[in-house]
């Protein structure tokens, strides 16, 4: 029945536009990019800034790339809570939703705020997360986030407290929904045994992620403290990044809170958008089953050779963890990924698999200049958060969703920004094609 019908058959060609009205005709900014790369200027921000090239005489000129929240680098703020051994994400979620830094008694009493929204509604985990059980967490995560609608008699509100309030809620569940949704996927799906934990109280967010994955709920203070880091990394990105776009999108439609973080965690779900470190990962795992010996740069170029020429690996000719849409020279947080990691992995199983993408940085920018791609090319965080995280323990499976705990502190403060400062329902312009055809009659259709 499916295949006769066109809707099905002829997907591909109903939906097609022709690429001559997106550029030749009507210079339309495919992907909101201009020619050159550079993002359209669809707004302003005070929450961050992401910076990775200038612009002189009209022309994009590649520099080292910076990173900062609320005008404070992320070097200063990830290096600053290292050098005095404590944790910095919910320091970072309140800076970047309060736009100061706290005090130690306004970081004292945020910290309680997480501590005391924990807690599930009862009946939730059976009902909501155990059933029906998804193979994606970040589908669970998304419709967790709209059945809590239903749990809060303010869900249509529109005040400042009620968003901070909702805020707050769903930074501190949302790791823990995570956790859930992960094993009882492994229960359904994979025959695993299932448990829960207890959250604890006072522990860091990233202590309570490693202290509810693990079945012996134990962990090292550097593995808690990297996790902690890897959160500071991926909580904001400006408001340009797809799921923040998207996060402000829905709210310019005065939507509730609740919906648009639920839009925003279906788009980070993406593979294009957060689900590129999972893709870092399996052509790492290519690699690996390719090259004999991964210590061997001039083996492991060979066979990047053929990913570029698209005759290896998934035939895209991509490198995945190489380059970003704003990045050209450098991005900080890969470095200081890259940094930590070396620390993390040092005299382990993983060490190797860092050092191969240590050659996986150095090499590519080479060879993908020798194809005629972009020379401005530089790692991305992708490229080293998947070792990090597989040092930790850390399943794949929950990569993007530990990205989308640490991003829900940039989404509220890029909602509250457009509550306050946006006051305009965001409406961009499509030009139809084609002409105008005449009715036909049911009887004389073909």
């Amino acid at each position: 029945m499916k295949e006769s019908l066109p809707l099905y058959r002829d997907f591909s060609s109903i939906h097609a536009v022709d690429p001559e009205y997106y550029s030749a005709k009507y210079d339309v900014k495919r992907g909101l990019r201009n020619a050159d790369g550079t993002g359209v200027l669809a707004g302003v921000t005070n929450i961050s800034n992401v910076h990775g090239y200038v612009v002189s005489e009209g022309d994009k000129v590649a520099d080292r790339g910076r990173l900062s929240y609320r005008g404070y680098s992320i070097n200063d703020l990830v290096d600053h809570v290292v050098d005095e051994d404590r944790f910095g994400f919910e320091e970072t979620a309140y800076l970047l939703m309060a736009g100061e830094l706290p005090t130690a008694e306004q970081l004292a009493d945020f910290r309680a705020l997480i501590d005391e929204q924990r807690d599930l509604p009862d009946g939730f985990t059976a009902n909501y997360i155990m059933k029906p059980p998804t193979r994606d967490i970040m589908n669970c995560l998304s419709r967790s986030v709209l059945q809590l609608y239903a749990f809060d008699e303010r869900a249509e509100e529109r005040t400042p407290e009620h968003e901070v309030d909702t805020s707050i809620m769903l930074l501190s569940r949302l790791p823990r929904i995570m956790v859930l949704a992960y094993h009882v996927m492994r229960d359904k799906f994979h025959g695993d045994s299932m448990f829960i934990h207890h959250f604890v109280e006072g522990q860091s967010t990233a202590e309570t992620i490693l202290s509810m994955l693990r079945p012996d709920r134990s962990f090292t203070d550097t593995e808690a403290k990297t996790l902690d880091i890897m959160l500071m990394l991926h909580a904001e990105h400006g408001g340009g990044n797809n799921s923040t776009f998207t996060c402000r999108a829905l709210t310019s439609s005065d939507t509730d809170p609740y919906s648009a973080y639920a839009g925003a965690i279906g788009s980070l779900k993406g593979a294009r958008h957060g689900g590129a470190n999972n893709r870092t990962l399996m052509m790492t795992d290519d690699i690996k089953q390719h090259v004999a010996d991964i210590t061997d740069e001039g083996q492991v170029a060979d066979y990047l050779r053929k990913i570029v020429k698209k005759e290896a690996y998934d035939r895209t000719g991509l490198i995945y963890g190489m380059g970003h849409a704003v990045y050209t020279l450098s991005d900080p947080r890969a470095e200081l990924c890259h940094k930590y990691a070396e620390r993390l992995v040092a005299g382990t199983e993983y060490e190797a698999e860092f050092r191969l993408l240590e050659n996986i940085e150095r090499l590519a920018p080479v060879l993908l200049a020798e194809a005629g791609k972009s020379k401005d090319i530089c790692a991305n965080v992708d490229l080293y958060s998947g070792c990090v995280y597989s040092a930790l323990g850390i399943p794949r499976e929950l990569l993007t969703p530990i990205f989308a705990c640490a991003r829900m502190a940039g989404w509220s403060a890029h909602r509250f920004e457009e509550i306050v400062s946006g006051k305009r329902i965001m409406r961009p312009a499509y030009k139809k094609t084609g002409c105008a055809r005449d009715y036909v009659a049911i009887a004389d259709r073909a």
